[in-house]
C-alpha cells in the first residue's frame, strides 16, 4: 500500500504530519478517525478529522490536508433509504399533523 505524508490542521493534532494510506486513486480517505483513550479508564474520544484540498504542488496534482472537526458526525449525506433526524409528530392517519 502506499502512504503520503499529510498535514493536519486545527484541534490536538494541529501541525502534525502523519503517512496516511492512499487508495487506488491516489487519494487518502475523506474523514481520518483518531481514536485516544481516556487515561481515567473511561470511554475513549474519537477525533475527526476531513479532508479537504490545500494549495497545488504540480500542475494538474491534487494535495490534500485534514480540518480538524469539532462535530464529529458523519459526512451530510443524506442517503434515501437512511432512516430520518426525527419522526414528526401526530398520528399516521391524522391529517393536521
Amino acid at each position: 500500500m502506499k502512504s503520503e505524508d499529510t498535514p493536519f490542521e486545527g484541534g490536538p493534532m494541529d501541525g502534525r504530519v502523519l503517512p496516511v494510506l492512499v487508495g487506488m486513486t491516489g487519494h487518502p480517505p475523506k474523514t481520518y478517525r483518531i481514536p485516544v483513550p481516556d487515561p481515567a479508564g473511561g470511554p475513549s474520544t474519537v477525533l475527526v478529522y476531513r479532508r479537504v484540498p490545500r494549495e497545488r504542488g504540480r500542475v494538474g496534482v491534487a494535495r490534500w490536508k485534514y480540518a480538524y472537526d469539532p462535530g464529529g458526525e458523519g459526512s451530510g449525506r443524506k442517503w434515501p433509504w437512511s432512516k430520518p433526524d426525527a419522526t414528526p409528530g401526530g398520528k399516521p392517519d391524522d391529517a393536521d399533523g
